[in-house]
């Protein structure tokens, strides 16, 4: 979170902006459903970056395809998509892929977010992505807000996968073990151990928890190192959640679906 009001919450709640991601501080933010030229499939300029894009099914903490996911498909602007790249380029030597749950997200699906928050009655994923959070708290302690950062464009949730490691899907829509339980008895991933499941909303997933040591704690390093290095920037409360900068739309908050069809020229 970059507003004001989220950096008030990070003092007084275990955990911040789990799904919503960065909300700009600026008045005069927008939301519109054009897509700026700038914007790019991010097979584009590197097809190694594996691809599984959560919100694009029903393995995710709504227990549904997320609205505005029309295709299981990365979407960043043009420099975040390179910084990925070239982060990517530094990881295949040393054995590593990146691998992306979720890009560019369009503001109808965090509008998604936002009624599913509301129905306190829909607890089909509770004990899987949020077992210690009562449903009627996202909002108040900060999980769940009605913008994005990635609705900008330059923000992306993502891990490391071992190269070799045979691939796996993340399995049934059905809830699984909890989120921060250990990786042989959570939902199927084949990304290094890294403490917690992507999307969980719990303390432990805060990049820096003490709790996390050992191999889960060097992965996470590892990760905000290497991208770090080409300019991106984690969000603390998030190890999978990094902002390429400077923003190339930092007062835009985009609502072109995710799909082939809404990028320039298809």
């Amino acid at each position: 979170m970059t507003s004001m009001k989220h950096r008030t919450i990070l003092l007084v709640t275990a955990g911040v902006a789990l799904v919503a991601g960065a909300v700009a501080p600026v008045a005069r933010a927008t939301t519109t459903p054009v897509t700026p030229e700038d914007f790019v499939a991010l097979a584009s300029v590197d097809q190694s970056i594996i691809q599984e894009m959560r919100y694009s099914t029903r393995v995710n903490f709504v227990g549904e395809r997320v609205d505005g996911y029309q295709q299981p498909l990365c979407i960043l602007t043009e420099p975040t998509a390179k910084a990925l790249h070239r982060a990517q380029q530094k990881l295949l030597p040393q054995g590593y892929s990146l691998k992306v749950y979720d890009c560019y997200r369009p503001q109808r699906a965090v509008d998604n977010f936002v009624r599913w928050a509301k129905d306190l009655t829909d607890l089909r994923m509770k004990e899987e992505f949020y077992p210690q959070v009562a449903k009627d708290r996202l909002f108040a302690d900060g999980y769940i807000a009605e913008k994005s950062g990635h609705s900008r464009g330059s923000t992306v949730d993502l891990t490391l996968v071992k190269l070799g490691t045979p691939k796996t899907g993340p399995g049934s829509p059905e809830p699984a073990a909890a989120c921060y339980a250990s990786q042989d008895q959570r939902r199927p991933d084949d990304s290094v151990d890294m403490g917690t499941a992507f999307d969980c909303f719990d303390p432990l997933s805060h990049t820096d928890n003490p709790q996390i040591q050992g191999i889960q704690k060097s992965n996470r390093q590892f990760l905000r190192k290497t991208l770090e290095e080409e300019g991106f920037s984690n969000l603390p409360e998030e190890w999978w959640h990094f902002t390429h900068k400077p923003e190339s739309h930092p007062d835009t908050y985009f609502d072109f679906p995710v799909a082939y069809s809404s990028l320039p020229g298809d």
